[in-house]
């Protein structure tokens, strides 16, 4: 097979007319040789740091949308599945991976569950840490969430550091607002990489001390406008990624929006394709080639370097993408989960007390962060209860793996008028969380997705609506164009309801995720993320 255009060639900073011949898989020859073709050929895509699960489909399915727009590899932390199913779940997206061509490189969860203050459905310890990176399938030990643990020099989390280096894998980082004397430490413990950088002042002292960063921007996460900057000088040493990409957005675009993004700032082209084609394949040593003579043949087909709209994707030399087709057949799979409560009732969602001044987690769009604050809840009966009019939403974790009474907060940043949304997907344990404008439209919301042993819901005075997730409680078993449909149906909903976040459900995800600070809650407490310890509602 030839492949004819304008070949881009990105270590030596060169576009030159071309032909690619493709045998058994690899690059055979590149020859200069002049042709009519307008098109421009390029290594693809990769994604430097995913959790396939946020998508909500499973490896196979997400393989199908991702090479539309020219992702032929995602470097993949399984540690949502690790959550809820422990290596079982780890060899699960494995092997429905394994289904597709596509270059799922998966990594050993450091963090099952992420803390102690949580309740997951499975334990990773350094033992199985060890079976997992004896796995060549396994590329690289995955962010390294409990960074306090690594400061202080936990037994566990240095015994799993101390396994990666020994199978001479990359170990990823976790480390949001870390600086100073403890970044170093964090840093000389071996741990290459941070994606979790919110500032510009955070990402470049961290790059100016050895590490790599990655420009995050997802569906609730999103870093690129604060980051972008730092690439002409340091582009040797970013990555592009995702961390977390719903269905509906992963519809829109991957990575190559990105690109798109930076070129449309002045950035030079080569510097931009460098960190989203090249870095991450030399950084985790990943077998996909860079377009060179030898190399497996995984390169794109685009229409310019301004759009980089996609073409043609091949990967090993297969065509997979064309002519807005994913050649990429569905995969059959058998349906696995961790579901274990029984429904509840509206009592159990009562806040008893008599003063109305509480602690108030602030969500904030676009971040995984948030703020502590102070704020009035409203009294009915001995009962706290939703301010709607001051957006101060009563809000609960359920643990999904025993019948456990329900922990409450309150949350500002919502916006909900009416009804109640909830999820089994929160990271990282994947409890149920909901939040709500009444203790009876939160009980409905949480019920319905315990019906579901897993989704996400809405709840209006008038309807109800869910998309089930029976695989893990956290993927559809469905496509992804119907997931995709289904999503946006329900995160049009959930505004409508009142909110004004432009992702409500990924940012309702996340309020749950206690290793970002400040104020989050599990299904044990409130907690404080900035000291790490639980922390009382009242003030």
């Amino acid at each position: 097979m030839k492949l004819q255009g304008n070949i881009v060639d990105i270590p030596n900073r060169r576009i030159f007319k071309g032909e690619i011949n493709i045998k058994a898989g690899k690059i055979e020859g590149i020859e200069e040789k002049d042709n009519d073709v307008a098109h421009y050929i390029l290594p693809g895509f990769v994604d430097a740091h995913i959790h396939i699960e946020s998508s909500m489909l499973v490896p196979s399915e997400f393989s199908r949308i991702a090479v539309r727009h020219g992702t032929v590899a995602t470097v993949s932390d399984p540690h949502e599945i690790a959550n809820v199913l422990g290596i079982k779940g780890v060899e699960f997206m494995i092997e429905n991976g394994k289904n597709v061509p596509f270059k799922f490189n998966f990594g050993a969860p450091s963090c099952v569950p992420a803390t102690t203050f949580e309740s997951a459905g499975a334990v990773i310890d350094s033992v199985a840490i060890k079976k997992l990176l004896e796995n060549p399938n396994i590329k690289y030990l995955a962010e390294m969430m409990n960074f306090p643990g690594v400061l202080f020099d936990d037994e566990e989390v240095l015994k799993k550091i101390a396994w990666a280096k020994h199978y001479g894998k990359p170990i990823d980082g976790h480390a949001p607002g870390v600086r100073g004397e403890a970044l170093s430490k964090y840093i000389n413990a071996g741990i290459s990489t941070d994606h979790e950088c919110f500032t510009y002042q955070e990402a470049l002292e961290k790059l100016q001390k050895g590490m790599k960063i990655l420009i995050r921007e997802g569906s609730a996460a999103k870093n690129f406008d604060a980051l972008i900057d730092l690439l002409p000088e340091h582009y040797k040493n970013m990555m592009f990624c995702s961390d977390d990409k719903h269905p509906d957005d992963l519809m829109v675009g991957h990575i190559n929006q990105l690109c798109k993004r930076a070129v449309a700032k002045g950035f030079d082209v080569f510097k931009v394709l460098q960190v989203a084609c090249v870095n991450p394949v030399k950084h985790y040593n990943l077998d996909l080639g860079l377009l060179k003579k030898g190399d497996v043949a995984n390169c794109i087909v685009v229409e310019d370097l301004i759009t980089f709209k996609t073409l043609q994707t091949y990967i090993d030399g297969q065509l997979v993408y064309t002519n807005t087709n994913s050649l990429i057949p569905r995969v059959r799979f058998e349906n696995l989960n961790n579901f274990n409560c029984s429904k509840k009732g509206v009592s159990d969602f009562k806040v008893v007390s008599s003063e109305t001044k509480i602690r108030v987690i602030e969500a904030l769009d676009g971040q995984l962060v948030t703020n502590e604050t102070v704020g009035e809840a409203k009294l009915s009966n001995g009962n706290l209860i939703s301010n709607i009019e001051g957006d101060v939403l009563k809000m609960t974790v359920v643990n999904r793996y025993s019948n456990m009474n329900p922990n409450m907060a309150f949350i500002k940043g919502f916006g909900l008028r009416e009804g109640a949304i909830a999820s089994s997907v929160a990271h990282d344990s994947h409890n149920i969380i909901a939040v709500g404008v009444s203790d009876e439209a939160i009980c409905k919301a949480v019920n319905l997705i315990i019906e579901n042993k897993g989704g996400i819901c809405a709840i209006s005075n008038t309807q109800e609506h869910i998309m089930p997730l029976p695989v893990a409680g956290i993927m559809s078993d469905k496509d992804g164009e119907t997931v995709g449909r289904e999503y946006a149906k329900l995160d049009k909903m959930a505004k409508c309801l009142g909110s004004n976040l432009k992702a409500p459900y990924m940012t309702l995800s996340f309020m749950g995720l206690l290793v970002i600070p400040s104020l989050k809650l599990s299904d044990k407490g409130l907690f404080n993320g900035t000291d790490f310890k639980f922390t009382s509602l009242h003030v």
